[in-house]
């Protein structure tokens, strides 16, 4: 294995526990307009996947006459309970604090949320502006697209990148970029189980155990 020099971070159920807070607000709003659907359903169909996505997903099943500003509301709604709930996932600051390589993030949520997200949770100073979202690419998630996209960014070769996710979809893109994959579990939405993927992939619940999992993956070198 290539020796690691950048690590590429999803934000949401990786960075920040905010997973279980989108799929309440998702169901909320679609309880609104008549549509049903629960924690599950999201998390099969929508965890990982940018709203497009998941728009079209909705309108080809269970809600095909959803509004045109379905989207505008959904947003709305779930920045303001971000603003009093959202949090980081436990640990993770003291493990970015003591980083010393380059780190991104790559994220399938919207600029906008994303900037939010990390200035609320008290992320944002650790990536000096290095957030790249799905907007910035013609295919999202699973696609290799937007790992690309941030490696090409970060001038690391994808081959020298670790990509940290807690999604199918993103653990897919990582392994499709050819860059290392590493599925974290410890968000409050995982409840420790790990993604369904047709690979082996390590994986950890604990950022605790990262330093160790980080130096076995570099070959012994410290991180």
């Amino acid at each position: 294995m290539s020796a690691i020099d950048l690590i590429v971070f999803d934000c949401d159920g990786v960075l920040i526990d905010s997973e279980v807070l989108s799929a309440d607000v998702m169901i909320d709003e679609l309880d609104k307009i008549g549509v049903t659907i629960d924690r599950p359903y999201v998390r099969k169909h929508f965890l990982g996947r940018s709203f497009p996505t998941v728009a079209k997903t909705l309108r080809s099943g269970v809600a095909p006459h959803l509004p045109a500003d379905f989207e505008t509301r959904y947003r709305a709604a779930l920045l303001k309970r971000f603003e009093t709930e959202l949090r980081p996932t436990p640990g993770l600051p003291d493990v970015l604090e003591h980083l010393n390589l380059p780190i991104c993030v790559a994220t399938s949520s919207s600029p906008t949320r994303a900037s939010r997200s990390l200035e609320i949770s008290g992320l944002a100073k650790h990536f000096d502006g290095n957030v790249f979202t799905a907007s910035q690419v013609e295919n999202g998630k699973p696609a290799p697209d937007l790992v690309l996209f941030a490696c090409r960014q970060m001038g690391v070769s994808p081959r020298r990148a670790l990509v940290i996710e807690d999604s199918a979809p993103g653990l897919v893109a990582a392994r499709s970029a050819d860059a290392v994959a590493l599925a974290y579990c410890g968000g409050s939405h995982m409840m420790g189980s790990q993604p369904d993927v047709p690979f082996f992939v390590p994986s950890f619940d604990n950022w605790a155990d990262f330093p160790h999992l980080f130096e076995k993956l570099q070959g012994g070198s410290a991180l």
